[in-house]
C-alpha cells in the first residue's frame, strides 16, 4: 500500500514538474525563442499530427494542416491564457484548421433533414477490429458523417458547439452523428462475417 503511495506521489510530482517545464518554454517561445518553440512543437507534433489525420485521409495534407495550424499557436501564442491545457488549446486550432483546409476543399457536405436523434445512442458492438481497420471505415464515411462523428465521439464536443463550429444546426448534427454510428456499424459487421469465415 505504501509502494503504490509514494509511485502516485512521484507521479504527481513529475506531471507538475512537466507543466512547469512547459509553462517556462511557452514564456520563451512568447519571446521568440526558436529554441523552446522547437521543443514545444517536438513535444506535442506527433499527437497533433493524429488529429489531423483523423479529419484529413490523405497524410501529405494532414501534415500541411497539423504545420499551418502550429504557424497559428505560435503566432498566438499571447492569446494563451493558460486557463486550461497548453494541448487542449493547440488540439482545437488543429481541429479549426482541418475544418478550414476540408471547406477550401469543398468536402463538406450534410443532408438536409434534421432528423430527431436521440442523445444516448450507442454502439455496443464489441469486435475485435484493429485500429488501422477502424481508421480506414472513418476515412469510407461521406465527409459530413466523418466531420461530425470525430467532432463528437473522438473529440468530444456536444452537437452545440459542432453546430457553431460548422454553421449548421443542432438537429443536423445529431442526425450526421445517428447516420455515421448506423453506417460504423454495418461495416463493422461486415468485417466481423468475413473475419469470422476466415477462421471457420
Amino acid at each position: 500500500m505504501e509502494s503504490n503511495i509514494n509511485q502516485q506521489i512521484k507521479s504527481f510530482l513529475k506531471v507538475i514538474q512537466l507543466h512547469k517545464n512547459e509553462s517556462a518554454l511557452i514564456k520563451k517561445a512568447l519571446k521568440n525563442n526558436r529554441e523552446a518553440q522547437h521543443v514545444l512543437f517536438e513535444l506535442h507534433a506527433p499527437k497533433m499530427l493524429s488529429v489531423c489525420r483523423y479529419y484529413i485521409k490523405d497524410i501529405q495534407h494532414a501534415e500541411d494542416v497539423m504545420l499551418n495550424g502550429f504557424f497559428k499557436v505560435f503566432s498566438n501564442l499571447n492569446s494563451f491564457k493558460s486557463e486550461g491545457s497548453f494541448e487542449g488549446w493547440i488540439r482545437r486550432i488543429m481541429v479549426r484548421e482541418s475544418i478550414s483546409f476540408l471547406r477550401q476543399q469543398k468536402k463538406i457536405e450534410f443532408s438536409i433533414e434534421d432528423l430527431v436523434v436521440k442523445d444516448n445512442y450507442e454502439n455496443n458492438i464489441n469486435t475485435a477490429i484493429e485500429v488501422e481497420e477502424i481508421q480506414q471505415l472513418i476515412d469510407n464515411l461521406p465527409e459530413g458523417y466523418k466531420l461530425v462523428f470525430i467532432m463528437y465521439a473522438i473529440e468530444g464536443y456536444k452537437h452545440h458547439e459542432i453546430a457553431d463550429m460548422l454553421n449548421i444546426t443542432e438537429g443536423t448534427s445529431k442526425s450526421q452523428l445517428f447516420k455515421a454510428r448506423k453506417m460504423l456499424q454495418e461495416q463493422i459487421k461486415k468485417l466481423n462475417k468475413i473475419t469470422s469465415y476466415g477462421t471457420n
